[in-house]
């Protein structure tokens, strides 16, 4: 699924204060390792039904086994000793080590007997940690993926030299001569085994780290099929990033593929239209989604259009931004593939009767693309009447409840067209005009 850099941001996949970044949410990695895979996995939706099925199937496996993984025996440290041992010059170890040439080289070569001592110990619990894992895999139903990585480690594993180490009690004291015998073969004839071990542990890590999300969330795995027209309907859907979220329902189609969308501002527009496009794009990668329920149609684009800004340096104002990412929008969506489009306060750079003018030419030809579904949201409730003629539009707005100048936000959503004006209350709630009225 095509994705960029501004809908990334938009739907706050990444951020730069990280704790309002869904991958900072999702980063249960114990390794460097897994985290950057973790971070790949999020920044690549899959562009086929069999990958995103082949992605959940790996998440519910590792799901059942999570309570055993090896958490104390394969550790961040561990991983980083055993790269430091491979990258570190180390003077030749004894070519046969015995009990006299190992006493030898740990006297007069103290420095890197001390490393390999502690890379030895450090790849008995990585070792030990593996064959647990390979266990824990064997008795699961996999997935394509995992049984590529379960057949890997079966093959590595199985070496009678490494099933020695591994069955190395981890408390044992290991002779010098034994320290040499195996790090021998560890640095000189299993380095590239190793790597590898490494990097299929790193990417069961950033699966078990999304299983760990998936569980402590709650997260349902949505059904995703191949259609060639798009479709996305979902029960309880949510923002998982809010604290006490409020759920949704959704149901767009090609005979209602646009939602205009209007409320007071607060009021949740930006909040529903971030949770509808997050959790399809979580979809897209093979994860579980914020919701009771959801069915939806593999997309072959997500673009959204919510924090436009302007810049100073190259002259350009918020309304020339807003233009060019429709233009790029629809350059995009011409293809005839199925797409999702996010539009949030469109053309809010320009004077109100620009903005309806330019929103209505905008909105009427966004509705003759049947191979996308839309959710935009304004502030310019009054051309929603004019609208009402083309049937795949739905109309829903957030209500705003007023009493004696307070104002309450339900965040429910309703069918129909918002009329509320509360930027005057909010104004006087807030005590600027009293301010005002005092200079």
């Amino acid at each position: 699924m095509q994705v960029d850099k501004t809908t990334l941001t938009d739907l706050s996949i990444f951020h730069h204060d990280e704790e309002q970044s869904v991958f900072h949410h999702f980063n249960f990695a114990q390794t460097n390792g897994g985290r950057e895979y973790v971070k790949y996995i999020m920044a690549n939706p899959l562009d086929t039904v069999k990958a995103i099925r082949d992605s959940q199937q790996t998440i519910q496996a590792l799901m059942l086994v999570q309570e055993k993984w090896p958490l104390d025996l394969i550790t961040n440290g561990t991983i980083m000793m055993i790269e430091k041992f491979y990258e570190t010059a180390i003077d030749p170890y004894p070519k046969q080590p015995d009990f006299v040439t190992s006493a030898i080289y740990k006297i007069f070569h103290s420095a890197d007997y001390s490393i390999t001592k502690y890379t030895v110990t450090h790849a008995i619990s990585f070792l030990k940690g593996m064959q647990i894992i390979l266990v824990l895999i064997g008795n699961e139903k996999k997935s394509t993926q995992l049984q590529i990585w379960y057949d890997q480690l079966k093959y590595y594993l199985e070496k009678p030299i490494l099933k020695e180490i591994a069955e190395i009690d981890t408390n044992e004291i290991l002779s010098p001569k034994n320290n040499l015998i195996y790090a021998n073969y560890l640095r000189n004839h299993f380095k590239r085994s190793m790597f590898e071990l490494i990097d299929i542990f790193c990417k069961l890590d950033a699966y078990m780290s999304m299983a760990i999300a998936c569980k402590k969330y709650a997260f349902e795995f949505p059904i995703v099929e191949d259609s060639e027209q798009p479709f996305v309907n979902a029960t309880g859907l949510y923002h998982l990033l809010l604290k006490i979220p409020v759920a949704y329902d959704i149901s767009l189609n090609k005979n209602e593929n646009f939602i205009f969308l209007t409320g007071a501002n607060m009021g949740g527009k930006s909040t529903y239209i971030k949770a509808v496009g997050l959790s399809v794009y979580l979809a897209h990668i093979g994860m579980g989604v914020p919701a009771k329920s959801m069915h939806l149609s593999l997309f072959d684009g997500l673009l959204s259009n919510i924090q436009v800004e302007d810049n100073i340096f190259k002259g350009q104002s918020y309304f020339y931004n807003e233009v060019q990412r429709i233009k790029k929008t629809l350059e995009k969506i011409s293809d005839g593939k199925n797409w999702l489009i996010l539009i949030d306060e469109l053309f809010k750079g320009t004077n109100i009767q620009d903005a309806m003018k330019c929103s209505t030419a905008v909105i009427e030809g966004l509705i003759k693309m049947k191979h996308s579904l839309f959710v935009l949201s304004t502030h310019l409730y009054e051309i929603g009447d004019a609208l009402k003629q083309y049937k795949n539009i739905q109309f829903r707005y957030f209500e705003t409840n007023m009493l004696d100048d307070k104002i309450e936000f339900s965040y429910q959503i309703k069918e129909g067209i918002s009329n509320d004006r509360i930027g005057y209350l909010i104004l006087k709630r807030e005590g600027v005009t009293k301010m005002l009225s005092e200079l």
